[in-house]
């Protein structure tokens, strides 16, 4: 049913009520929040009138076409419009254009200045549009380049892909955990290990608690060191082994531990240090001292002279120059072993006394050993 006007007068024939317009005959049709409300107070209620009631200027039907005055709302056919007054149409219009307007210059703005992010083939999508719009609009308070600067992020370079950082972040990873892997690996490995210098010495003893000379002789094979190298000497030293040819558990572990050495790798980078010892005063009496006991049989008290022979020239063979002529009247003498007092005055002798011999005391205190040696050598110069 169509609706009814009443007049101011409330008398009167009503008009019939006219047909809705065209949509889009008066342009836009934005009517702002609250213009009803607010057109509602300003004006009357539009009625049917006569043409006292245009006269008089009231709002009513001009030739059977209802009309909006300036600055004044009326109805047409059910829909409000609104005039070309501060708040009508054009000035929604000319707004909405003005805001597209800065947006768009923002935009050219930050394009020159190369803050904006690249745009992708995507960027025709509307979300894509619209975010971009929104995020540009939020800088219009801004009126300087610091502004822009603060608020927009440098320029980057363009994202993998979502397969591609998760293969470049696994791929990272996988790295790191390598790395870290091999470094803990390695800290094991340098720390000495008890369980593994264990496992170590039944390598060579099999079944039984000590290592005989065919464990020795492939022990010295895996180190790279002869049995008769002088550097396993100061290796059973360290050990504190009582037996030649033998190590036994208690002495392979104290020993070891002393060293820090729990894999033949290990023991062979050791093997320089060990060297060093003996150009040390104070260990090489020591080592030397060692010997006697060491290579001598247990239920003799003196050393074999041939033993006692082998073991000076591993010793004393490269740093005692007179040891060829020494070793030479041991071969032609009458011993036949070595007490401990005369392998230590021998040492002592290749110490103090000149090659020519000239400060030899033959009231000292030297066993007769030595003094036999003195009278042979210098007998053996005068012929």
């Amino acid at each position: 049913m169509p609706p009814l006007s009443v007049s101011s007068g409330g008398a009167g024939p009503r008009a019939p009520a006219r047909p809705p317009a065209a949509p889009g005959a008066t342009g836009l049709v934005f009517p702002p929040a609250g213009a009803a409300a607010r057109v509602g107070a300003a004006s009357p209620a539009p009625h049917r009138g006569g043409s006292a009631e245009r006269a008089a200027g009231a709002p009513g039907d001009g030739g059977g076409r209802r009309a909006c005055g300036r600055g004044a709302g009326g109805e047409r056919g059910g829909v409000r419009t609104w005039g070309r007054g501060p708040r009508g149409d054009d000035f929604q219009l000319n707004s909405h254009l003005s805001t597209l307007a800065n947006i768009h210059k923002i935009y050219h703005t930050l394009n020159r200045l190369n803050l904006t992010e690249d745009v992708g083939q995507d960027d025709h999508q509307t979300g894509e549009r619209l975010s971009k719009i929104r995020r540009i609009g939020s800088l219009r308070s801004c009126s300087s380049s610091d502004c822009f600067s603060k608020v927009m992020p440098p320029r980057k370079k363009r994202r993998p892909a979502a397969g591609d950082d998760l293969s470049a972040k696994k791929s990272r990873h996988d790295g790191m955990y390598r790395k870290y892997d091999s470094t803990r690996i390695k800290a094991e490995e340098e720390v000495f290990s008890s369980k593994r210098c264990l496992e170590w010495f039944y390598e060579y003893a099999g079944t039984d608690d000590i290592v005989g000379p065919e464990g020795m002789e492939k022990f010295c094979e895996d180190i790279g060191v002869e049995p008769e190298n002088v550097v396993m000497l100061v290796l059973a030293w360290k050990l504190d082994a009582q037996n030649m040819g033998y190590f036994t558990l208690q002495e392979w572990l104290k020993g070891m531990t002393s060293l820090q050495c729990d894999t033949t790798e290990k023991l062979r980078n050791s093997l320089d240090y060990l060297r060093s010892l003996l150009n040390e005063p104070t260990n090489f009496k020591l080592i030397y001292r060692y010997a006697f006991d060491f290579a001598r049989e247990k239920d003799q008290r003196s050393l074999d002279i041939n033993t006692a022979k082998c073991m000076l020239g591993l010793l004393l063979g490269k740093t005692w120059s007179l040891f060829p002529v020494f070793h030479q009247f041991l071969e032609q003498s009458k011993y036949k072993v070595i007490n401990k007092d005369q392998w230590c005055n021998v040492l002592e002798f290749s110490r103090t006394i000149n090659l020519d011999l000239s400060n030899y005391d033959e009231d000292g205190a030297w066993p007769v050993l030595l003094d036999e040696f003195v009278e042979w050598y210098k007998g053996k110069q005068m012929t």
